[in-house]
């Protein structure tokens, strides 16, 4: 039989040379003469481990990582073929590397078993089984399911899933579509590409249940610009699912019809909004509408819309295939389920965790992370993307909860998080905040536009006179809290004065420049 190997082929590992890697194993095998079936499947998420390359043998798969174009020839002669432990980056069993053992993996359970492109890989790994069961259930009983699951929105607003579909499929309407943001722009983040590069499958069949939930015929992805390769993925995906009776006319020799098409943003943050997304899908400058009316009445094209994130859709297939109990179990509280956190920055192991609601920070930083990368203490981290708070120390023991992050006016949002060693001056963190307000509103009311403006000038005077630029800024922040037609500007005060609340230190006169500080 022919010797199995995987080398990934998502974006991250193809930066850290799993192309390169990929060739080489293939030269090596031909140069051996060893009969080799090459799989390039998607990244497990093991990021500070890519290329991590696997292969199969009668014990299941063997891992090695990371692997470099220049091990490949040592990794053979170590007896790769045969999954041997003498090569020093051998890593045993995938499932044993604690990092993903320690996970609760229920959306990203296929990621990374084999080609994402394959559909029998897709159904030979259960997917496809939750529309086959929506196909046999009424509109109303999956828009059940889906809100007796608890599932709510990973996208930022974390709003009832369940109850936005409801809204849709209660509003008379011919046309219904459902929409899908994949405009993925929040520092530290990277789920979304995960999923459509290493698990397509799984978000197509997500969109098509919320389709048939609300009776909606169109779909659209709308996806950023700087992400090409999830969209030829996705792009490949679809094509391959219309052809096997997945997508179009008759969706599995049903009477149920639904089409599905990838849409690119131009790279404004503000089109991750579902509003401005909404007129930039209609050819539109990426504005935010006034609401109401929500678009779930009147949304795409003023016909009643389905809006949710990558991750709230792709979790809609377990829950048709499991039950909604299934996924419940899962999590605290108001917050059901998993999330999939993704560790950036200053972090020794950086990579996809998924969780279920209710692990605490210092466990992601170090069980999962590893501490720093720099080898210093970490001082402060965001989670949330460029509008979430700074959290100190102190607060790294609250558990993950959407309520219990809200209670301390930070927020959860997509699940990214970005850390930082005590290098890290906060407030030229703070100062970033306002700055990215000010580059990435729609301009469309004065609170955010005007206000991100002058939160830069009054950063930039604090010298002059802390104690009243202090006092004026923090008003500042009250009127974008309060006034913004959106987040964007209703939330940018969240890492301005969690910086200055929780740092007081780096907003002084005499603090110390950014890096001098000596090792603790």
């Amino acid at each position: 039989m022919a010797t199995r190997i995987f080398v990934p082929s998502d974006t991250t590992a193809r930066a850290l040379g799993a192309d390169a890697v990929a060739a080489a194993i293939e030269r090596e095998a031909l140069a051996r003469k060893i009969d080799l079936e090459l799989v390039r499947n998607g990244s497990r998420g093991l990021f500070w481990l890519e290329p991590l390359v696997e292969v199969e043998t009668s014990a299941g798969r063997v891992a090695y990582g990371p692997v470099r174009a220049e091990d490949v020839g040592g990794l053979f002669e170590a007896g790769l073929c045969s999954g041997a432990a003498r090569h020093a980056s051998f890593q045993g069993r995938p499932e044993d590397i604690p990092f993903l053992r320690n996970q609760q993996r229920l959306t990203f359970s296929r990621v990374g078993l084999g080609d994402p492109l394959s559909l029998d890989n897709y159904i030979e790994l259960d997917g496809f089984r939750g529309l086959s069961r929506a196909l046999t259930m009424a509109g109303e009983d999956i828009v059940r399911w889906v809100t007796e699951s608890g599932l709510r929105g990973r996208g930022g607003a974390a709003f009832p899933t369940g109850i936005k579909w409801r809204t849709v499929l209660d509003t008379p309407s011919p046309l219904k579509y459902v929409v899908c943001n994949a405009d993925e722009g929040d520092s530290g983040t990277f789920a979304d590409r995960l999923v459509m590069e290493s698990d397509p499958y799984m978000l197509i069949e997500g969109m098509i249940i919320a389709g048939l939930a609300v009776g909606a015929t169109q779909g659209y992805i709308y996806l950023r610009s700087e992400y090409p390769l999830a969209q030829r993925v996705m792009n490949e995906a679809i094509e391959r699912a219309h052809a096997a009776g997945y997508l179009g006319e008759g969706i599995r020799g049903t009477s149920y019809r639904f089409d599905l098409e990838v849409r690119l943003g131009a790279g404004a943050y503000i089109c991750g909004e579902e509003t401005a997304l909404l007129e930039s899908l209609e050819g539109k400058r990426g504005m935010v509408r006034v609401k109401p009316p929500l678009p779930a009445v009147k949304g795409l094209f003023g016909q009643p819309t389905v809006v949710n994130n990558v991750l709230s859709l792709a979790a809609v297939p377990f829950i048709l295939d499991r039950g909604p109990g299934a996924y419940a179990d899962s999590g605290m509280g108001r917050s059901r389920g998993t999330l999939p956190f993704q560790l950036a920055g200053n972090i020794a192991r950086g990579g996809l965790v998924e969780l279920a609601f209710g692990a605490t920070l210092r466990e992601l930083l170090y069980d999962f992370g590893g501490g720093s990368r720099s080898g210093r203490p970490l001082r402060a981290v965001q989670v949330g993307g460029p509008l979430g708070a700074y959290l100190p120390e102190s607060q790294w023991d609250t558990p993950l909860d959407y309520e219990a992050f809200a209670a301390m006016s930070a927020m959860l949002g997509h699940g990214g998080i970005v850390a930082f060693d005590d290098t890290v001056d906060l407030r030229q963190q703070a100062r970033f905040a306002m700055e990215f307000c000010a580059v990435e509103s729609c301009g469309k009311c004065t609170p955010c536009r005007i206000g991100s403006t002058r939160g830069v000038e009054v950063i930039d005077q604090l010298d002059a006179d802390p104690e009243g630029n202090r006092v004026l800024l923090e008003e500042l922040c009250e009127t974008m809290t309060d006034g913004s037609l959106c987040a964007m500007g209703g939330m940018t005060p969240y890492p301005v004065l969690s910086a200055l609340r929780q740092f007081p230190e780096d907003f002084t006169a005499d603090r110390e420049p950014c890096g001098s500080r000596e090792p603790v």
